[in-house]
């Protein structure tokens, strides 16, 4: 136990809190005596007290680092202290007395050893114990017995041992082919036994495994990190990131420790500055990162009492709160939290730019063959040079006597395509004080953003870079807020300042040509012309009052309007982009959350639009918004309904509101069918246009129509007709049912999706004069796609057993549905509107809640058991938000106009959303 008896001071707690060595060693030799000879009983003994003491330590680090949440670095030597003691203890039992050896031989010798994190000295509370047993030549009975008991013990424990037991030989043979391995020897850090065989192993290593190989190591590093991002999601940015693995992560800090030792033999990242690597500062950020990352890693342990570093959205509130996070106006302490970690990780980012440049000037990382060969000389402007292939400065004083210079290399680096040097963007960092009110009015440097947004067809790589290195935030002191915020739900992908780049990306995309095939009508406008001035803006902008107390599209207007006219921008434009930015959810809520087939959707959202130039620069500033929220947002079903209200208000826009009529769309819909069923004898055709009432004509497409006529033509009352269809054009299966018409068939439909797992995004149901329903709903499967086709006949099969009662739906969907774990931490306030002016003979109810599989059922339960009848619903899904909009009459044919039905209707909805929930969370 001498190793460990010395007491460190720079723990979270007091060393002998952690673990009371001398104490613990008179019990392990009172054990030894009173087991007499009995090593069964020995270990048995020897691992109750270990195991109390394992126990106690880690309460008294938990209950430390509890009152210093943010003390990560004396919180992780803690762990690996009392990792140290026990391991030592276990030791010193199997040695001293199951397997004494009072006389061994040069071939029984052993040295025990920690390696890679443990080695490093760096433990979170579930790490596991990586330990190398070395043996000078081939392991020997003793030795292996010695091994197999003290792992027994250490299993015995609880304790994650990774462990080999090698010799010298073997570890060098070993390390020679497996990189892995090789990093691990790296962080060797001998614990016990013999030294001079620990002295012996070092010396080999170095000269015989480590020298010399240096460029492979760091080609291997770097390959194995770029191959750990991608299948993390390649993105800095991702919501629920992993702490350990993910970009900006604690093994990217790792990394560049594991390549600086294997160059310089350094033995912690300080020596770095002394080297030239880091600057005092850089080593600062590097050490606050690594701790805060560190901290954010313990406490996930503690709260999972698992090897976990996924911060999933769970864990994500729990940590904010253990950290002293607290909410503000219009912000949750989640979000604070999320932001600071993805500040942290932006900067590890920029650590790992510097670090392999420097490698880079070494020439200890190579280039690709092919680049080197090929690479031709740009022609650059006076003042800039090509180091290595990235953009340079030549003269730093002079650079910085002209503030515009710090824009002006942005533009520099999208005109000759070279990525900037890494001292360049050091130097451009420590002098953002530069960027002051003088430069933000002054014209050329306006002149200059906006070119970096408009003349060079990439400008998110600029933006990219820009928001990096603080220079967007100091060009546009407003955007600062949003830099790094996390928007704490399951709909966005991104923070908010990566969602506003990767919106400008799918602009500067669409007018590269590269998504013609993929959005034919945003190509299309941007080909007649724009104002493409503002709508860069408008999206750079669109966001930007987010995190605040307030609307954030209000916010974000005013901030537009006074930010646009700094930015260059004149009276008119300015007015454009305040429009664009106040109203840039418009089309899309329109779209999505309104009955597009009632003209009077179209006729509203024409009013407010006014003028073409708004349609067009909303449309595609719409689908740029959608698409940058983040993968699989944007979808055919999505791009139907924009390109329906796109088109229907151009129409109207052009030939007059008041040919957007509901008579004018029902002749049109029967002469269609006529068409279409012109094999039809007359009678039957006649008969078919007679049995439906008006709103039936003007709210399905002729294809429904065609499919309905077939379905009803020989129905007896007791059948139910199905059809389902694969809707390729909306990304989405259309199922339409006729049946005998009774009170209540849309609940019993929704019931019956709802049990197969079928996401409804769109439904309408009708009723004919001759006493049938007539119901057609769209329906996703759970990634959003339409059903394969053969799943089909299990759907149909499930529909037919709910709708004759076979299956009873309010029974059967309870197992179903179910709010994941993971998803119970966000906080969905439930809104319910109820507004008679925005359809001619339908009150729309808007319900804004929590989604999960079973609410349309309860909601359209709730209505049938109050006689309300359901036109139509339209249900648009934002990760675990959800607004289902229903079209109905009360059982008069009547609107909704009394106020007291109104609360006494929104009082049964809110009972059954909060049943609803507490089923679904039990």
């Amino acid at each position: 136990m001498k190793d460990a008896i010395h007491l460190p001071d720079d723990l979270i707690c007091p060393a002998l809190d952690i673990f009371d060595a001398p104490r613990i060693h008179e019990d392990l030799q009172r054990a030894a005596k009173e087991a007499q000879g009995d090593t069964t009983a020995l270990r048995r003994s020897a691992t109750a007290i270990l195991s109390e003491a394992m126990k106690q330590g880690r309460e008294a680090i938990a209950a430390g680092f509890s009152e210093h949440p943010f003390a990560a670095r004396p919180t992780v030597r803690a762990y690996s202290w009392l990792t140290d003691c026990v391991i030592l203890s276990a030791l010193e039992v199997t040695t001293q007395y199951i397997h004494a050896l009072s006389n061994p031989t040069d071939s029984e010798r052993l040295s025990v050893f920690a390696v890679g994190g443990y080695g490093r000295g760096e433990m979170a509370p579930q790490s596991d114990v990586d330990l190398l047993f070395l043996t000078p030549y081939k392991i020997t009975p003793w030795a292996e017995s010695v091994i197999e008991t003290m792992l027994y013990i250490l299993w015995d424990l609880k304790l994650k041992v990774g462990h080999a037991s090698r010799t010298i030989r073997d570890c060098l043979r070993l390390g020679g082919e497996d990189f892995t391995i090789r990093t691990a020897l790296l962080e060797n850090r001998f614990l016990a036994g013999d030294r001079q065989l620990a002295d012996h192993f070092k010396k080999r290593l170095w000269h015989e495994l480590f020298e010399g190989t240096e460029r492979e190591f760091i080609e291997a590093k770097l390959e194995e990190r770029d191959n750990r991002h991608e299948k993390q999601g390649g993105q800095r940015f991702m919501v629920e990131p992993n702490v350990k693995e993910g970009k900006g992560g604690l093994r990217d800090l790792q990394s560049l420790f594991w390549i600086a030792k294997y160059l310089h033999r350094v033995e912690n990242v300080a020596e770095l500055v002394a080297l030239g690597v880091f600057t005092e500062d850089e080593f600062d950020t590097f050490a606050r990162a690594e701790s805060y990352l560190w901290a954010v890693r313990c406490h996930i342990h503690l709260i999972t009492k698992r090897a976990t570093d996924q911060l999933t959205f769970d864990l994500q509130v729990e940590v904010a709160e253990r950290m002293g996070y607290r909410d503000t106006a219009g912000r949750r302490a989640v979000e604070h939290f999320m932001q600071d970690y993805f500040r942290h990780t932006t900067q590890v980012g920029d650590l790992t730019r510097i670090f392999l440049t420097k490698l880079e000037a070494a020439h200890a990382k190579s280039e690709p063959l092919l680049q080197r060969i090929f690479r031709r000389k740009r022609k650059l402007k006076e003042g800039y040079e090509e180091v290595r292939g990235r953009l340079a400065i030549v003269d730093e004083a002079a650079f910085l006597s002209e503030p515009l210079n710090l824009l002006r290399i942005f533009e520099e680096g999208l005109r000759t395509g070279l990525l900037i040097h890494p001292d360049a963007m050091r130097l451009v960092t420590a002098n953002l004080d530069l960027i002051d009110d003088t430069m933000r009015n002054d014209r050329r440097a306006q002149k200059l953003f906006l070119d970096l947004l408009l003349k060079h067809g990439n400008p998110e790589r600029a933006l990219r870079r820009m928001n990096e290195l603080g220079v967007l935030s100091a060009f546009i002191p407003e955007f600062e807020p949003i830099v790094a915020l996390m928007q704490f739900n399951m709909y966005h992908s991104y923070t908010v300042d990566e969602h506003t780049i990767q919106c400008i990306s799918n602009l500067a995309q669409i007018e590269r040509g590269e998504l013609e095939e993929d959005l034919p009508l945003s190509s299309s406008i941007l080909e007649e012309g724009v104002n493409r001035k503002v709508l860069y803006v408008a999206l750079l902008l669109h966001d930007i009052g987010k995190g605040r107390d307030e609307d954030h599209s209000i916010v974000g207007a005013r901030i537009a309007r006074k930010v646009a006219p700094r930015l260059g921008l004149k009276a008119k434009e300015v007015d454009t982009v305040e429009w664009l930015v106040r109203y840039h959810l418009l089309m899309s809520d329109m779209a999505q959350k309104r009955d597009i087939a009632d003209p009077r959707t179209v006729r509203d959202f024409a009013k407010a639009v006014q003028t073409k130039e708004r349609l067009d620069l909303l449309c595609v500033l719409t689908v740029c918004d959608i698409r940058g929220v983040g993968p699989g947002t944007w979808n055919n079903w999505k791009a139907s309904l924009l390109r329906a209200l796109y088109r229907q208000t151009r129409r109207a826009m052009e030939g007059g509101l008041e040919d957007l009529n509901r008579e004018q769309r029902g002749s049109d819909a029967k002469r269609n069918l006529t068409q279409e069923l012109s094999d039809w004898p007359a009678k039957d055709l006649k008969r078919e246009k007679a049995r439906h009432y008006p709103p039936y004509w003007q709210g399905l497409h002729v294809t429904a129509h065609v499919v309905f006529a077939k379905l009803l033509r020989d129905l007896g009352t007791d059948e139910i007709a199905i059809d389902l269809a694969i809707d390729a054009d909306r990304d989405a299966t259309r199922a339409c049912f006729a049946l005998a018409d009774h009170p209540g068939i849309f609940s019993r439909l929704a019931g019956a999706l709802a049990l197969v797992g079928a996401n409804v995004v769109d439904a309408r149901t009708y009723t004919t004069k001759d006493g049938f329903a007539t119901a057609a709903f769209w329906v996703q499967d759970a990634d959003g796609h339409p059903y394969e086709a053969d799943r089909l006949p299990r759907l149909r099969q499930m529909i037919h057993k709910t709708l004759k009662g076979e299956v009873v739906a309010t029974e059967a969907i309870q197992s179903r549905d179910k709010i994941k774990k993971r998803e119970r931490a966000f906080k969905v306030p439930t809104h319910i509107t109820f507004d008679n002016e925005g359809s001619e003979i339908y009150t729309i109810i808007e319900v804004d809640t929590r989604d999960r599989p079973g609410l349309l059922y309860d909601l359209t339960r709730t209505l049938a058991n109050n006689n309300i009848y359901i036109n139509s619903a339209v249900i648009a899904t934002y990760g675990e938000q959800v607004v289902d909009t229903f079209y109905v009459k009360d059982m008069f044919g009547l609107k909704f106009y009394s106020e007291a039905k109104q609360k006494a209707l929104e009082k049964k909805l809110r009972q059954a959303i909060a049943e609803g929930v507490e089923r679904a969370s039990a």
